[in-house]
């Protein structure tokens, strides 16, 4: 079988906006969701920015009553299920009173509930452990996420969590469009969560991957495209989308938001210059034409590219490689942008928000800006030419998004996107 694969549902959990509306608004104005956070601050931090989602009590309380909170006290948990309740009602579904067997669930996640861990190793260690409690498994278990939204919704197909670092989010959309795609199943939630908090971003710190020079001017601190780039932000956040069938789409008549038209997922094997913090190049023009390949269009049909372009010394080798990829000369470089200036470093829920944002665009007719790269690398410049990095949002026909995202580890992940035709 050879189904073709649509997106119905979106929902998203974004430092720079909850829920679709507040998102779409927050990407038309170039809105940031960097803050100055005084924790990070007090806990000697050197990077004490970062991109967190704005949750008040009413809003959590709005989705989930006091009983189904228990079972999500880790914050990504809680991110992806909100996330993934507004795809689902989003996609005009309900709740499954049986099992939905046609319908799955593959929801990744990165770091989660490492404070709920946390609290259970120290009842352990002070001979507590009978005061821990019934919750701290499911709560904790890398699969908890997609455990939770199974029992939820009722589903029956699939159900898993996948894990690969900041390629996450886009691999989880293409591991369910594998699925539906070859008949196995009708419909699937997929999407990425990451928890928030000095204990998920304190190694990158450790690291010195993290930008140090914008404390006190939070909103300029991501730069991705930009000369002055010192290192990513760090960020959490969920999104969720419902993938399905076009022929099950159109016999409930449901909305298409837009078609996954091709993809890919592959390693550069840590080799060529790729180790587990940088990529092999070959491998991420190799996951690009592949994607290219698979959605059988040639590479000068593509709108947009959503970068993975974090604010580290990478962005100059990812840009190189999409040139290398598509093989396209300066004056026809498709328009690309980074997310990341707005919201951060998302880690493994990067790909999924950024994927929400591709499909919005498309739905929308518009081009997001790429902020805080007025004074861009002339070397990104040389190579592309400044006119195809929009710095301002952009009313813009778009028919076909490329988003891709490569991760720690060395593993790579590429989607076309694509205004879905009758």
């Amino acid at each position: 079988m050879n189904q073709r694969v649509v997106v119905t549902g979106i929902g998203v959990v974004s430092p720079n906006g909850v829920g679709v509306d507040s998102f779409t608004k927050g990407l038309k104005e170039g809105k940031s969701g960097i803050r100055f956070l005084k924790v990070l601050e007090e806990l000697q931090f050197s990077c004490q920015i970062a991109g967190q989602p704005d949750l008040s009590e009413l809003l959590i309380s709005s989705y989930f009553n006091e009983l189904e909170l228990k079972s999500l006290q880790g914050s990504g948990l809680l991110y992806g299920a909100i996330a993934a309740k507004e795809a689902w009602s989003y996609a005009g579904l309900d709740k499954n009173i049986d099992t939905d067997w046609g319908s799955g669930c593959i929801f990744g996640s990165g770091h989660a509930a490492i404070d709920v861990i946390r609290d259970g190793i120290y009842k352990v260690d002070a001979s507590q452990v009978k005061r821990i409690g019934s919750t701290l498994v499911q709560q904790t278990m890398e699969s908890s996420i997609s455990a939770f939204l199974a029992g939820y919704f009722g589903l029956g197909n699939r159900v898993s969590s996948n894990s690969s670092a900041c390629s996450t989010g886009t691999e989880s959309i293409i591991l369910g469009a594998e699925l539906i795609k070859s008949g196995q199943a009708d419909r699937m939630l997929v999407g990425s969560c990451n928890s928030s908090g000095p204990y998920i971003w304190a190694g990158f710190d450790s690291m010195r991957v993290t930008t140090r020079k914008f404390n006190h001017d939070p909103e300029k601190g991501s730069r991705p495209l930009s000369a002055s780039a010192s290192g990513f932000v760090p960020g959490s956040g969920a999104a969720a989308l419902v993938l399905e069938s076009y022929k099950s789409a159109r016999l409930r008549g449901a909305k298409i938001l837009a078609e996954i038209k091709g993809f890919s997922i592959n390693s550069g094997g840590q080799r060529n210059g790729g180790s587990m913090t940088a990529p092999n190049p070959l491998g991420i023009k190799r996951c690009i034409q592949n994607a290219l390949q698979s959605a059988a269009i040639p590479s000068n049909h593509i709108d947009l590219i959503s970068g993975h372009l974090t604010a580290t010394m990478g962005d100059f080798g990812e840009v190189s490689a999409w040139g290398q990829a598509l093989g396209l000369s300066k004056n026809q470089f498709p328009f690309i942008h980074s997310l990341k200036s707005m919201i951060g470093h998302c880690l493994a829920a990067a790909g999924s928000i950024e994927s929400v944002a591709a499909i919005i665009q498309i739905q929308e007719q518009f081009i997001h800006p790429s902020v805080n790269c007025e004074d861009l690398d002339d070397r990104i410049s040389d190579l592309i030419g400044k006119e195809s990095i929009p710095q301002k949002s952009i009313d813009r026909e778009l028919n076909c998004i490329a988003k891709a995202s490569f991760g720690f580890g060395d593993v790579n992940s590429c989607i076309i996107f694509e205004k879905c035709k009758e």
